[in-house]
Parts: structure tokens; C-alpha cells; sequence
């Protein structure tokens, strides 16, 4: 920290903004399992889903907006555009795994689409916890404890695309396999983003536990 920053106030709305998106994001995620367990009203659903990833859209260009006016920003540039752009990425692959849902006709979900957007789900949860927890860093511990769990569910969701592509696979229809191939993986992927944000946190623990 420079000298002249030494007198200038943090700028603490940047842990406001991140509140609020990363709230966005573990709803995205709730909303996702409930449009999976409960395939009716699909399009309702994914339109609930989509006005959150505009409003997740919205958070993230305040975030960086913001990053170019601060003076005095309480995390590193760097941490703080990796840490909006990795909880925008989740957001965009929960509402583009419901959007494939839609756009292919998918007549009900399965037993893999659930359980991958429960995984999901979970891990924006930990995120959330996480994320609140930045803002005055007592006990980093905690944050590393949830970025730990974060990639435990992914690796669950590896597992999960595993055996969901394995099944897929057994069946005779080419055009259902393209389709469902493609949703499960974005789900996936979807965990693979919660793991990115996991990184960024879990450096951000570690740069500021002792400052």
C-alpha cells in the first residue's frame, strides 16, 4: 500500500456489490434445481433464471464501473475484475444449461440433470458464504474450508457426467444424445466455474489473512 492510500478510506462498496451478486448467483442455482426436480412451467422457470443472469449482468458492470473510479479499492484490481468475472461466468452457464433445456425441447429431466444442479446449487451456497466472509477477514480458515468443498462437489459432478454420458451412450437415438450430451456438460461446466471462483477466494484468503 502506497503512502498516499494510507489516507484514503477503502472503498467497502465493492463488498456490497460482490453480496449482491453472488446472492444472485445461489439463487440462480435454487431456481435450477426446482426447474430440474419439477419439470413443469419450464419456460416460466428459465425465464426466472434469465432475469437473473440481466441482473447478475448488471452487478458485474457496476463492479468494474466502479473499479475504474476507486481510488482506493480494499482488494487488488486484479482480484477484484477475477472475482466478478468468475461469479458472471457461473451465472452464465446456469441460465445457459436452462436455456438448452428449453431450446431442445426437452420433455422432462433425469436423475443426472438433478443431481448436477444440486451440485451446483451447492456449491453457490458455499460461494455465498464465502464471499461474505471477505469483507474482514477473521478467520481465513473458513474461507479455505469452502473453497475445499467447493472442489469436492466438483469433482462429484465429474463423476456424475461420467456415468450420465456412459448411460447416454447405451441408447439408439442420435438426436437425443446430442441434446442431452450437451446440457449435462454445460451443468458441468458449471461446477468447473464454482471451482474458478473457489481459486480466486482461496487467494484472496491467503493474500489478506495477516493484513
Amino acid at each position: 500500500m502506497s503512502l498516499w492510500q494510507r489516507f484514503i478510506p477503502q472503498d467497502k462498496v465493492f463488498f456490497d456489490l460482490f453480496e449482491q451478486q453472488v446472492a444472485i448467483v445461489s439463487e440462480a442455482g435454487h431456481t435450477l434445481v426446482n426447474l430440474t426436480k419439477d419439470f413443469t412451467n419450464v419456460k416460466e422457470k428459465r425465464h426466472e433464471i434469465e432475469l437473473l443472469e440481466h441482473q447478475g449482468d448488471e452487478i458485474t458492470h457496476a463492479i468494474y464501473e466502479r473499479l475504474n473510479r476507486s481510488r482506493n479499492p480494499p482488494l487488488s484490481r486484479e482480484e477484484i475484475s477475477s472475482l466478478a468475472s468468475s461469479l458472471d461466468e457461473v451465472l452464465d452457464y446456469i441460465d445457459g444449461s436452462a436455456e438448452k433445456m428449453v431450446y431442445y425441447g426437452i420433455e422432462s429431466s433425469d436423475t443426472y440433470m438433478v443431481e448436477l444442479a444440486k451440485l451446483i446449487h451447492l456449491s453457490t451456497v458455499e460461494i455465498e458464504a464465502a464471499v461474505r466472509n471477505i469483507r474482514s477477514i477473521r478467520d481465513p480458515s473458513f474461507i479455505r474450508d469452502r473453497c475445499i468443498e467447493i472442489n469436492r462437489l466438483e469433482n462429484l459432478a465429474d463423476d456424475v457426467l461420467a456415468e450420465a454420458i456412459t448411460n447416454l451412450f447405451q441408447t439408439k437415438d442420435t438426436l437425443t444424445i446430442i441434446k442431452m450430451k450437451d446440457i449435462y456438460e454445460w451443468l458441468e461446466i458449471a461446477t468447473d466455474e464454482c471451482e474458478d471462483v473457489a481459486d480466486v477466494l482461496s487467494d484472496i484468503a491467503f493474500r489478506h489473512s495477516s493484513s
